[in-house]
């Protein structure tokens, strides 16, 4: 299934997540997820200078951008 317009904006962790991995149990997707980032070490860096922390319950849309522009769109 293909996202249609994926917009910039807020997204709970959950929320960006199930996007990523639709077929996944929530907690399996923010995983997964959580994963594919901490991987992936500028993303990671760049999400910890903007404030990231492993407690934040979800992402601001400069740190959505960023996840997407370096893991692509979910979909």
């Amino acid at each position: 299934m293909m996202i249609e317009d994926f917009k910039i904006r807020t997204y709970t962790k959950k929320e960006l997540a199930l996007m990523y991995f639709p077929e996944s149990y929530p907690r399996t997707a923010v995983n997964h997820l959580m994963a594919w980032i901490r991987r992936c070490d500028p993303l990671w860096e760049k999400l910890l200078k903007m404030g990231y922390c492993k407690t934040s319950k979800s992402f601001s849309p400069k740190q959505v951008k960023a996840i997407v522009d370096y893991l692509g769109e979910p979909g």
